[in-house]
């Protein structure tokens, strides 16, 4: 998922500030607040899971289109992914390399096909002249979304269209996971009650807030893309699994980091981007439909193949963002380090080859006739 939201003062065509935008900050703040616990709220009593996600980002997207003007601190942000990768690392349990390994030509190409999809999409579109120049190759990137943007702007392609492309991505993947969750997999009615302020073991709290604090800041620091999710997510795993840590986080933290990873989405919808977008939005949500669609086909081939189970294999083929199917992934009955090893996997891969591959296939696009 991208980790850039352009700032409407950057964009100087950017019309004067209307509707919520003539709001105070702390007024659309909280109308944000409001909106968000009432969406979340809602698709929590439908049983959705990630509503917490799901509710903010949806309210974000009508602050954003509305002419809001609020974004979420770039720290706050990064803590949140940093604590999400934490929580994730708590569900890994040894017997995923055996799982993996034993299965990995299989996973290999599940990984590749995703890949080799979107990358089709984005040449097909840049084809068509719907995008200009190489951006749709770019914008269609399955995943490492932080390292494309950079990429993008080195190679001339229009940033902000990449961003949207990508954003809106990761709203339709995380709205199908969660609705295939809810409805096609028979999660019925709410989860289980949820303590919200429970008793807090310090120790193995502090310890926790040091590993996400340390792991983000590597991330960060490696220029890792996605780096500040992923490495919380591989050290809590490594050491929650060698017993040397007991990861807590308690369930009102986590519900905020759900939250302001979903307003960092939502408020990315903005109306100068939207109008910029305007050319490339059909096209876009079709090349996504059809990705989600050649998903839900490898998850098929998944479940007869090796036996996963289908909401499993459904997740774990969604093509991104990793930390949006992590959240869903936490929320329903699947088997959660199997999802995250093939997410992983394809993150993996896409930081290996993504930038190579984009740029050679970008160069076949804009070829002359």
């Amino acid at each position: 998922m991208p980790n850039v939201t352009p700032e409407p003062s950057e964009d100087p065509s950017a019309p004067v500030a209307s509707g919520i935008g003539r709001w105070s900050s702390p007024m659309q703040w909280g109308f944000l607040l409001l909106i968000s616990a009432i969406l979340a709220g809602g698709l929590e009593l439908t049983g959705i899971p990630a509503a917490l996600l799901m509710g903010p980002m949806v309210a974000g997207a009508i602050v954003g289109m509305n002419g809001g003007t609020i974004r979420l601190p770039r720290p706050a942000f990064l803590c949140a992914q940093a604590l999400i990768g934490t929580m994730i690392a708590e569900t890994i349990r040894p017997g995923i390399l055996t799982t993996f390994f034993s299965n990995w030509p299989l996973f290999l190409a599940v990984v590749l096909s995703v890949i080799a999809m979107s990358t089709l999409s984005g040449f097909v579109i840049s084809k068509l002249n719907i995008l200009p120049g190489t951006t749709a190759i770019w914008g269609s990137s399955a995943g490492a979304a932080t390292s494309m943007l950079v990429m993008a702007d080195a190679y001339g392609a229009d940033v902000r269209l990449v961003a949207f492309m990508q954003y809106l991505r990761v709203v339709f993947v995380a709205a199908a996971a969660s609705l295939v969750a809810r409805y096609w997999a028979g999660i019925d009615g709410p989860g289980p009650e949820i303590v919200w302020f429970g008793p807090i073991h310090l120790v193995p709290f502090l310890e926790t807030l040091a590993l996400a604090l340390a792991g983000g800041c590597l991330g960060k620091w490696l220029r890792i893309p996605a780096g500040v999710f992923l490495v919380p997510f591989l050290l809590g795993s490594a050491l929650s699994v060698s017993g040397l840590l007991v990861i807590e986080i308690p369930e009102w933290l986590l519900a905020l980091s759900y939250a302001m990873l979903g307003w960092n989405i939502g408020l990315g919808f903005t109306r100068p981007i939207l109008a910029h977008a305007r050319r490339a939005l059909i096209p876009t949500i079709i090349s996504i439909l059809v990705l989600i669609g050649f998903s839900g086909l490898l998850a098929y081939i998944l479940v007869h193949a090796a036996g996963i189970d289908p909401l499993t294999a459904y997740l774990a083929t969604s093509p991104g963002g990793m930390d949006s199917i992590a959240i869903i992934a936490a929320s329903s009955n699947v088997d959660v380090p199997f999802v995250m090893a093939l997410q992983t996997a394809r993150l993996l891969m896409i930081m290996a080859i993504g930038p190579s591959l984009a740029r050679f296939v970008a160069s076949k696009a804009i070829l002359p006739r």
